[in-house]
């Protein structure tokens, strides 16, 4: 797609040494060497300054670095979409998992939905669950990834810019160590909350976490909110670690060992179901309305 030797080229410049660049592309520096002279040779321009201290870039050299680097981008985002293009002809589904956001539910309705769409079939392409992931694929759907399934509501629908169907609506409950007194119990009382730290999202995430964080405040001020602002394996190891209570759903009664999802007596609950692009496309379109007779 592009001359390979513009990668030798930005790793050169980047370590300030052929050496240095040797090293990463665990070739010889002469190696590294004869492709920069081979590339200066081609291009007619001379793109380094050799010096007793290292290596600059010339004024030539620098056009280039900038836009090298968009070149190689634009040819490695060029084979992303003929891949994708490719798999729309297949009619594959790419879905994102991870602990939070795991794939089973689409695994149990997976019969129903191949009877609708037979030549349908499924990728699942796992993904670490941090905040710049949360950005980057929920901001994207459609390019790497085309549905992740997970809790949500319209703040985080505009706030992620992507489109979600709902599937179920999922009762709050609470995680706790396996060492927590709590338990114990099957199923919780809010008087069991009682002197209890309770890990909250914090506010303005979702409007059905507020609500449920406004009713204790109310009504309930023996139950401590403590703030955090991510669900990832972090929250759920400090819930473990500190002995605080964590707000969970019953989906995520496996994402930690040695944390008990419980049930409590209240009302509140979150939406769950698939979150897509706002402009999916016309097999994630079929997919979209195979699931939703799967679910009637």
């Amino acid at each position: 797609m592009y001359n390979p030797q513009l990668d030798t080229f930005i790793h050169v410049a980047d370590a300030g040494s052929f050496n240095k660049a040797a090293e990463e592309f665990y070739i010889t520096p002469t190696a590294v060497i004869k492709q920069i002279n081979l590339l200066e040779a081609s291009l007619g321009v001379k793109l380094f300054e050799r010096t007793h201290r290292g290596l600059n870039l010339t004024k030539a050299g620098k056009s280039l670095y900038q836009d090298a680097k968009y070149v190689i981008q634009y040819c490695r985002d060029s084979v992303t979409r003929a891949k994708n293009a490719m798999q729309e002809d297949t009619k594959l589904i790419r879905i994102g998992s991870s602990p939070m956001t795991p794939a089973q539910l689409l695994m149990q309705l997976w019969p129903k939905i191949q009877s609708h769409c037979p030549d349908m079939k499924f990728q699942i392409i796992p993904f670490e669950n941090t905040p710049e992931n949360a950005r980057e694929i929920l901001g994207n759907l459609g390019k790497n990834i085309d549905v992740v399934g997970g809790i949500f509501d319209e703040t985080m629908l505009d706030l992620r810019r992507c489109a979600g169907l709902e599937l179920s609506r999922e009762p709050f409950c609470c995680a706790v160590s396996i060492h927590h007194k709590l338990a114990a119990k099957d199923r919780l009382k809010l008087k069991d909350l009682y002197g209890e730290n309770l890990m909250l999202m914090r506010r303005e995430w979702s409007h059905y976490v507020d609500e449920l964080r406004d009713d204790i405040w109310q009504n309930h001020s023996q139950i401590h909110i403590v703030d955090f602002d991510f669900y990832s394996m972090e929250a759920f190891n400090r819930c473990e670690n500190s002995n605080d209570v964590l707000l969970a759903i019953p989906g995520w009664a496996n994402v930690h060992p040695l944390l008990k999802v419980i049930p409590v007596e209240w009302e509140h609950s979150i939406p769950f179901g698939l979150l897509h692009s706002p402009q999916p496309s016309m097999i994630v379109k079929q997919f979209l309305e195979a699931v939703k007779e799967a679910v009637q």
